[in-house]
């Protein structure tokens, strides 16, 4: 399996950031670790092996980002405002640095964002904000309003950062065409306590014509062993 690491000073975030690249060609995929995780925490759960044959065979090529939540959203001493600032270039990073790298490695003009638990919140904030740029979006038991970790706190740069918030208001007819290209998949165990919000945005985006698969499967569903067998479910082309 074809593997790389990658570490640079980030002129978006003012920091030392570090990646790991899976695979050698492909469609691109933005991988986000869950809370405060780090960019090898999909590896050390095996997720990697266990997709060695879409990496081996040049179906897939994995981008697997770190984070900077203890710094954002997870930053509970700092005002709300700044925590979403601090997101916001988080997401400048992946845009302006994390992008650019990889269609220097891989010329697939396919783009994934996919993340489970917190990181399927960042996969749509970042694919649903980006909608020109990716092509599929793929949450896993996730978290889509970010109030909930702003005490009920709006500001512009939480607003924006929001998919809650921002799919509600769009209206432009071009940012809502490039919205409904996207192919969206958010998946959830039916008794997980963050089932609700899974519901409430793929119900938010079918109020505004962006056509999605809200995918419920029976129990609780949300640890690695369960994102894996719901991945291997949805890049295999199951509906």
């Amino acid at each position: 399996m074809h593997r790389e690491y990658h570490r640079w000073h980030s002129p978006s975030l003012d920091r030392s950031m570090e990646l790991l690249i899976f695979g050698h060609a492909g469609a691109r995929v933005i991988v986000f670790p869950t809370s405060r995780g780090r960019f090898y925490e999909w590896e050390d759960r095996g997720m990697m092996w266990a997709f060695r044959e879409h990496l081996d065979r040049g179906w897939l090529q994995f981008y697997c980002v770190d984070s900077v939540d203890s710094e954002s959203w997870y930053n509970w001493g700092a005002h709300p405002g700044y925590r979403a600032w601090r997101h916001h270039q988080y997401m400048n990073y992946i845009y302006n640095e994390v992008l650019p790298l990889s269609v220097s490695k891989n010329p697939n003009p396919f783009l994934m964002s996919i993340g489970a638990s917190f990181g399927a919140f960042h996969a749509a904030s970042f694919g649903l904000r980006y909608a020109d740029k990716v092509d599929r979006i793929i949450g896993l038991s996730g978290l889509y309003d970010i109030r909930q970790f702003t005490g009920g706190y709006s500001d512009q740069m939480v607003y924006f950062s929001n998919p809650m918030q921002f799919i509600e208001h769009e209206w432009e007819a071009h940012r809502l065409a490039a919205l409904r290209h996207i192919d969206i998949i958010l998946v959830v165990g039916n008794t997980d306590p963050l089932a609700y919000s899974s519901r409430d945005l793929s119900s938010l985006l079918w109020r505004k014509g962006i056509g999605n698969a809200l995918r419920e499967w029976d129990g609780w569903q949300h640890d690695w062993g369960y994102w894996q067998n719901m991945l291997k479910h949805y890049f295999n082309g199951h509906d």
